[in-house]
């Protein structure tokens, strides 16, 4: 009976890591994508008013690189950030061990 506990306690370990994994990935991935995402919502902006698409994203891609170089600016705001990413995987690795020893604890 207790190799069927340390077997589901295993697995549930397992799915935490790979929520924890995929939550980091989702994170880490919106903070590479807003950029570009919002590059492309101001040259949809821009080519609704009736700019030229080309000339729209001249316009578009300087200016989100100028809100990027603006939170660069600010270290509080880009530890913020970074310390968020971080606390997910410090949480994670935490939840995970606290699996392992509750494994032991199963297997004892």
């Amino acid at each position: 009976m207790k190799n069927i506990d340390v077997a589901l306690i295993r697995l549930l370990q397992f799915v935490i890591f790979v929520v924890f994994t995929f939550t980091v990935l989702v994170y880490f991935g919106a903070l590479v994508l807003l950029p570009l995402d919002l590059a492309v919502l101001l040259i949809k902006l821009l080519s609704v008013i009736g700019f030229n698409s080309l000339i729209a994203a001249l316009v578009a891609i300087p200016a989100v690189g100028y809100l990027g170089y603006r939170v660069y600016k600010m270290p509080e705001l880009l530890k913020l950030l970074i310390d968020t990413g971080m606390d997910l995987i410090n949480t994670g690795k935490v939840k995970i061990e606290q699996f392992n020893t509750l494994a032991a604890q199963t297997k004892a």
